[in-house]
């Protein structure tokens, strides 16, 4: 692994690209990021990190071995197309593009290039992503592993069959979201139970991280955990009671549920649109 290019430096490139260089022990050297659109954003990756910035994707790609593709799922075509010309078989694609599969990935650059789609969440800002890798038939272990090792450097990695993401992104994908969500609900109840907005951030913040390492570290489920903080009649349990008559449990599963489905409904579009538009192409 000598040349790392990145396609698209926008919020998730430049977690993955500080991750590489700060905790991957990677050269920054090693490393050329491609955007034609905005100069300005291109300048502050260059100076930030070190690396080197182009405007042409063919100056970016030449001896590339890993090729980042980090740009939104509409531009994908448009990017793949334009870059596919410099693209190499020995290379390994690295896909972030929420909902583009690997077969409409491999029908844009019409080359017989191991594939890796990858799933990180936007924890990835502060190196503690939960990503999920699949992979195409072309990626053997080493290429495999490769990925795994780039996406280690901005938190932890599972590999899945790849019609499991559509699972990975609800679950994990969107969940920072979800639990930004109940950090907002307990700062209401602070507000409302008389502390400061100060003090209530720190314990809120220190709970969901100590609660957090508790998962992580003990054997026990989150069931026995619960369980042991709740004593009969005590504080706990009488506010359990609450979430219980309010269908929280319930609520959260439909969530998670619902941003699947819709993962795969987005996905499926994307895909369709992407098929018809290489038709066209090919008319």
């Amino acid at each position: 692994m000598n040349n790392i290019v990145c396609i698209g430096i926008g919020s998730m490139a430049e977690a993955i690209i500080s991750g590489m260089i700060a905790r991957g022990g990677i050269n920054p050297r090693q490393i050329k990021v491609a955007n034609k659109s905005n100069q300005e954003r291109l300048a502050y990756i260059q100076q930030q990190y070190g690396v080197c910035g182009h405007t042409s994707l063919e100056a970016a790609l030449t001896d590339a071995d890993v090729v980042f593709l980090a740009v939104k799922p509409k531009d994908v075509l448009a990017a793949l197309t334009a870059a596919r010309p410099y693209l190499t078989e020995n290379m390994l694609l690295i896909s972030v593009a929420a909902g583009v599969n690997l077969a409409s990935l491999e029908g844009i650059i019409e080359k017989k290039m191991a594939i890796v789609r990858a799933m990180p969440n936007t924890s990835a800002a502060v190196g503690l992503s939960a990503t999920a890798l699949a992979a195409n038939s072309l990626a053997g272990n080493a290429q495999l592993q490769t990925a795994i090792d780039l996406f280690t450097t901005i938190g932890t990695v599972s590999v899945v069959e790849e019609h499991k993401l559509n699972a990975v992104t609800g679950l994990s994908g969107s969940g920072p979201a979800y639990i930004y969500y109940v950090v907002e609900a307990m700062e209401k109840s602070a507000q409302e139970i008389g502390l400061d907005p100060v003090t209530a951030k720190q314990l809120i913040i220190q709970t969901i991280q100590g609660a957090a390492e508790m998962l992580n570290q003990s054997p026990k489920t989150p069931q026995t955990l619960r369980k042991e903080v709740t004593s009969p009649g005590g504080t706990t349990e009488a506010g359990l009671k609450v979430l219980e008559e309010h269908h929280v449990q319930n609520a959260f599963i439909a969530c998670i549920e619902e941003a699947t489905n819709q993962a795969k409904r987005m996905g499926d579009e994307i895909s369709k649109e992407i098929k018809k538009e290489i038709s066209s192409l090919h008319f």
